[in-house]
Parts: C-alpha cells; structure tokens; sequence
C-alpha cells in the first residue's frame, strides 16, 4: 500500500469515526470469505459497516475524534463496527459473536463514553429506535382505541359498564 493509499484510508477512518454514533471493537481470528460476507451483508441491510483495520491506520485516524479514547484496544487482529445508530452494530455483533468462536467483542464506544465488552451486550439487549417507537405509538393508539371501542358497543352494554362503575 502506497502512501496516498494510506492516507485515503486514513480519512475514510476518521469520517467514518466522525459520523458515527457508536463503535464496537472486535478481534477476529479465521473467518472464512462467506462468513466475513454473512456478518457484512447483515450489518449493511441495518445500516451498519463492518472494517477490517490496520491498527496503525486507526490510531491516526480516531485522533480529533469522539472515538480517540478507544486506541488502546486497537492491539492485535482488529475490526470494527459502526453505525449512526448506536444500538444496532453491537445487536448484530454479539448475536454473531455468540454463534461464532471466530469473532470476540473487546469493547466500544458510544459518543464519547468508553464500553466494556459486558456494557456492549447490555447495549445489544436494549430496543432499537424502531422498536421504541413502535412501543410508543402502541400506548398512544391504546387509549383513542378502548375510547372508540367502547363508544361503538350496544348502548346496553355501555350502560352495564357504566353501572358497575358507580358501584
């Protein structure tokens, strides 16, 4: 690799590190070709990269950025995982992780604030965005959704609800 194509790889880092909300460490040791594309393939439809690194490339290009804490678990057969989302690079890992002996989660980062491999699965254990909003627009259309219910039942029945209310 030339120079210019180590300083191209060194900017495509560090904007990767700049706009991304969260960072996940891994070392990988003897994945196959397809494997590599399965785990690519996946973190792409979420949205997500997935990296093989040279250490000293990431080095150089975390510095000036959010992520500049996490060089020191740039030691020994790395790649990374990152997104905009903070949530879904690391669902996608641990589950690879936990089907694979392969690839070994060492840490991240989320913002500015370092994550410990046992913080990153407590990371993949928590709702992604979607789901949260999901979630919520379901307890909003609840209470419109019994009102609506209620209203279009037989007036008797309305009227037995009533009763038992005021008893």
């Amino acid at each position: 690799m030339n120079r210019k194509q180590k300083e191209e790889l060194v900017e495509s880092l560090h904007k990767t590190f700049l706009n991304s909300q969260s960072i996940i460490v891994t070392h990988i040791n003897g994945l196959t070709v397809s494997e590599t594309t399965n785990l690519r393939s996946n973190l792409r439809e979420s949205n997500c990269k997935f990296k093989v690194t040279k250490n000293k490339m990431v080095k150089l290009a975390l510095k000036n950025t959010k992520f500049e804490h996490l060089d020191h678990l740039f030691i020994g057969p790395t790649a990374i995982g990152s997104s905009e989302d903070a949530i879904e690079p690391a669902k996608i890992l641990v589950k690879f992780a936990k089907d694979s002996d392969k690839i070994k989660i060492i840490g991240g980062g989320v913002e500015t604030k370092s994550l410990s491999v046992d913080e990153v699965y407590n990371l993949a254990s928590l709702p992604t965005l979607d789901e949260v909003r999901s979630k919520l627009i379901g307890l909003i259309m609840a209470g419109p959704t019994k009102i609506v219910r209620t209203i279009k039942e037989p007036p008797s029945r309305l009227a037995r609800i009533l009763a038992s209310r005021n008893n």
